[in-house]
């Protein structure tokens, strides 16, 4: 991968610059620093060889939401920061042409133009039109077939940025862990993390399923699940994933009435999830036996929560974090809610490494690549 350290000349350059700009937003402000404090080392390395610094990256789903907020939290650690409401065009132009050596501009949201998503060849080149270079910096959409993700490198030389250069060094050493090593593997959607689990358990000796994702599994083995969410996965498939003698799923659960909040769940074992429960946590006791595992480990990997993070069921996640920041195993983790909680609980500096992609990280770990990064070679 060319790294952006090989760039001999970046003297009044301008530079395009993918960075993880997708942050929390909460009451019309970001909520979590996390990504953009990871996004400063490659913007200080070309503002110090006095480049013109142009940060291009996406904020939400819907394609309408602005990155202004993103932009005034930036301004706590580049003060000069400038911010152009379009993103590309002769506004973008001018407004890149007005920078000064070792400035910086950020501009408006990607996905506001459809042609990001669909990697449209216009848009792409409309991008590349704004600078002389472009560093991917932003290792969280790698695995996105978008247009500022592989289109732009047809256009302009491209290279990896101090972020995606550390996020591959980091993961790749995470698929030879040192033994005894433990794969923790929460969230939904078997059909994303099929691929991840197959190649964990060929390089893990423990490998835990939790959060929504264990209840398809449990459903396969003929568990109950009650009004779980469960995606519908092939049976055959997990059924042969539940025969190997690798795989831990959870012993106990806290359950609430479908659509019910915190205070009114309970703990049970997994055969006594009754049919109008839903499962929303793992519960103590599997907590309990995946602290055992992690005393004993010498490298933890972890993506994805415990529980229905988001509607308040944290407990699970939270008390997993604490485990593995005591524990004394070489941590690797990643994903929004994962992280959320970490920082949540003020103990980012007890784990080795976090990575600021979550399906980009899964992705990596089964593939050894991305697309994102094929188009750096």
């Amino acid at each position: 991968m060319r790294s952006v350290r090989s760039i001999k000349v970046l003297e009044n350059i301008p530079v395009l610059v993918r960075c993880a700009l997708n942050v929390p937003i909460q009451g019309g402000d970001v909520a979590g620093s996390f990504r953009l404090r990871r996004a400063l080392p490659t913007i200080e390395y070309l503002r110090k060889r006095h480049a013109r610094v142009v940060l291009i990256g996406h904020i939400g789903d819907k394609g309408t939401e602005t990155l202004e907020p993103v932009y005034r939290a930036m301004k706590e650690f580049i003060p000069d920061l400038q911010f152009c409401p379009v993103t590309t065009g002769a506004r973008a132009r001018d407004a890149v042409r007005q920078l000064h050596p070792g400035g910086v501009l950020m501009l408006e949201n990607l996905r506001r133009d459809t042609g990001e998503q669909a990697n449209k060849r216009e848009f792409a080149a409309s991008l590349a039109d704004l600078a002389d270079l472009f560093v991917q910096d932003s290792f969280d959409v790698c695995h996105r077939t978008h247009a500022s993700v592989v289109g732009v490198p047809e256009f302009l030389p491209s290279y990896g940025g101090l972020l995606v250069e550390e996020e591959v060094l980091e993961l790749t050493k995470a698929l030879k862990p040192g033994k005894p090593s433990l794969a923790i593997i929460g969230g939904a959607k078997f059909s994303t993390k099929e691929p991840v689990l197959k190649k964990l358990l060929t390089s893990y000796e423990r490998v835990f399923v939790g959060g929504a994702l264990a209840n398809d599994f449990m459903q396969a083995s003929g568990r109950p699940v009650g009004k779980s969410l469960v995606s519908g996965a092939d049976k055959t498939e997990l059924k042969a994933l539940i025969g190997n003698r690798k795989l831990l799923l959870p012993v106990d659960y806290v359950v609430a009435p479908a659509g019910g909040k915190v205070d009114v769940s309970r703990v049970t074992e997994i055969q006594d999830v009754e049919p109008t429960e839903a499962i929303l946590d793992d519960g103590p006791k599997t907590i309990a036996s995946l602290a055992i595992h992690a005393e004993k480990a010498k490298t933890i990997l972890w993506n994805g929560p415990l529980g229905n993070y988001e509607n308040g069921f944290v407990e699970g996640t939270e008390a997993i974090a604490r485990v593995i920041a005591s524990s004394k195993a070489r941590s690797i983790v990643g994903g929004g809610d994962t992280v959320a909680a970490i920082e949540k609980l003020g103990i980012s500096d007890y784990f080795s490494f976090i990575s600021t992609g979550g399906g980009a990280m899964l992705d990596f770990l089964a593939k050894g690549t991305l697309p994102g990064l094929d188009v750096l070679r």
